[in-house]
This record gives C-alpha cells, structure tokens and sequence, in this order.
C-alpha cells in the first residue's frame, strides 16, 4: 500500500473499531491491513493503537493523526472533483443502506437513469428494515423513514409520504368497511414490527382525534412480510403508500377512513456522524429528492 491507502486504512480501523471491518470495506485481505498500518506506525515513529480483549483503540498520538488524515482524504476526493471540472463524473463505489421494500420499489427503478449519468460509479447497497451502523457498515448515505430519534446524526429530510389504513377489495368485501377509527377494533390488523410502525395510531378529523391500538394475529418484522400478509387477505394495515404504491396504483389495495389523517412519513438522507458526506452521496441524495419530490410532494 501506498501512504495514501495506508491512511485510509489506519481511518477505516478506527472508524468499525477492527482490522477485519477495515478489510471488508478495502475488499482486501486482513493481513494486508495490518501490515499497512504496522508500516504506517514505523513511518511515522509513534504507536497509533492500543490492542486489546476488547478491541483497537486509537492512541493519543493515534487520534491526533485519525483527526488530520481523514480531514485529508476528505480534501483529497474534493480536489480530484474540482480538478476534473464540474461537470466530470463521479468514480468509485457508492454505499448506500435503505429497507427492502422501500429500495425494491423505489431506488431499484431510479437506479438504471442513475448509473447512466454517472458511469464511472458503483453502487453497493446494504438493505434491512433495521437501522445499521453507517459507520461500522461503512454506509455513505442511508435513506431512513420516520422519527430520527438521535439528535446526532447528519440529515437531510428528502421527501414526505402519507399513512393510510389500506386492504384488498375481497377483505373489505367479507369484513365490511370501516366508517370510523373506532370500527378498526372489530377488524383483524396485520401490524408492522420496527420502528415507524406498532399498533397504537391517533387518527386526526379537523379538531377531533381518535386514539385506537389495533389487534391482529399477524405481526412482521419486514414489510415484505406485512405486503404479503395483506395481499394474502389476512387483513388490514397502517402503511405508508410507498409501501403498496403498484397495488394503489392499480387496485389491488385500497384506502379507507380517507377522511381521517395519520402522521405523515418522513423520509431522510442521513450521514456518518463527524464526517462531510462525499460528493457522491449528495449527488445520489440529490437525485433521490428530486425524482421521489414529483411524486410526493414537497418535503
């Protein structure tokens, strides 16, 4: 490794907290990494981590050097940009984390338009429901629905989608349909399991609220899960139109109680906390915004 790949190595350990984490992201041997920065500490005269049971921690000097290097490759990537001219394409490979749904209908599409202006590109997505470790994983941009409940993370609100109690036309055929928030308790509810979910929902009228926890058999922890369970006619759902938007679009699943308001959906670009987010991941949060902004409205 050069001095440059060696720093970027030294700044990925300390950033998952081990050789192995930094090789996966290098797609490198572990090996390969630890001589890097054996190297990297002869060069410079210093011990730049402390090693133990419980992990690598960067040392005094350690840190000092984590601060500055990463700085510089940050600068480095800018002035690579900013040499080839604004209007030069973005290289290397792009890591993205979203859920699977929410990627499978909605980024997968976008994807070939994408990849077509910016060719020197790759993009390596990280799909879970569950909220990953951007930095442990190694994630440039994250797109995330709902509350962001820590106040640390950098973010960028992209877009707004609405909730909507929605079913097929057979299950409403054979359960009726609910006139009211409160008709929902006699209906069986296939109930989303993470977070921006849960059965507890206030439903808004103008001045009125109605507060109703629903009561199904059914609970899924994907919303693959819950898009089967309710195609299945298992019963209904509180979803986010993203969720079931072919199946609005074409029928297959229908809204009631459109009367009535339930809080909207937040989606957010969010970023590695401590680090500028690269020309990359705002060109792809960018774009996102745009193409997902036509079709939801202002966000």
């Amino acid at each position: 490794m050069n001095r440059l790949s060696a720093m970027e190595a030294f700044v990925l350990v300390v950033d998952t907290g081990s050789f192995s984490g930094a090789a996966r992201q290098l797609r490198i041997g572990q090996p390969a990494v630890s001589k890097a920065i054996a190297q990297l500490e002869t060069h410079l005269g210093v011990r730049l981590l402390l090693r133990s049971t419980h992990g690598l921690t960067p040392t005094e000097s350690g840190q000092n050097f984590y601060e500055h290097a990463k700085r510089a490759l940050e600068e480095v990537e800018e002035a690579e940009l900013a040499a080839r001219g604004a209007s030069a394409a973005l290289s290397g490979r792009l890591r993205v984390s979203a859920a699977v749904t929410f990627a499978r209908l909605h980024v997968m599409p976008l994807l070939p338009e994408f990849l077509e202006a910016y060719p020197s590109l790759d993009i390596d997505l990280f799909l879970d429901d569950r909220n990953l470790d951007l930095i442990e994983a190694g994630i440039d941009v994250a797109l995330r629905m709902g509350a962001l409940t820590d106040s640390a993370l950098t973010a960028r609100k992209i877009a707004q989608g609405r909730r909507m109690v929605l079913g097929t036309p057979a299950y409403f055929e054979r359960m009726g349909v609910p006139a009211a928030p409160l008709d929902l308790l006699g209906h069986q509810a296939i109930i989303y399991d993470q977070r921006g979910g849960g059965a507890a929902w206030v439903f808004k009228q103008g001045a009125n609220e109605t507060a109703v926890t629903l009561r199904g058999r059914v609970r899924a922890t994907a919303a693959e899960g819950i898009r089967e369970a309710v195609l299945s006619g298992l019963g209904l759902t509180v979803s986010s139109e993203w969720m079931f938007a072919p199946e609005l679009e074409s029928g297959q699943v229908r809204p009631v109680l459109a009367e009535w308001e339930l809080p909207p959906l937040d989606l957010w670009a969010v970023f590695p906390t401590g680090r500028q987010a690269s020309a990359k991941a705002r060109a792809f949060t960018s774009f996102m915004q745009a193409r997902l902004f036509a079709h939801s409205g202002p966000a």
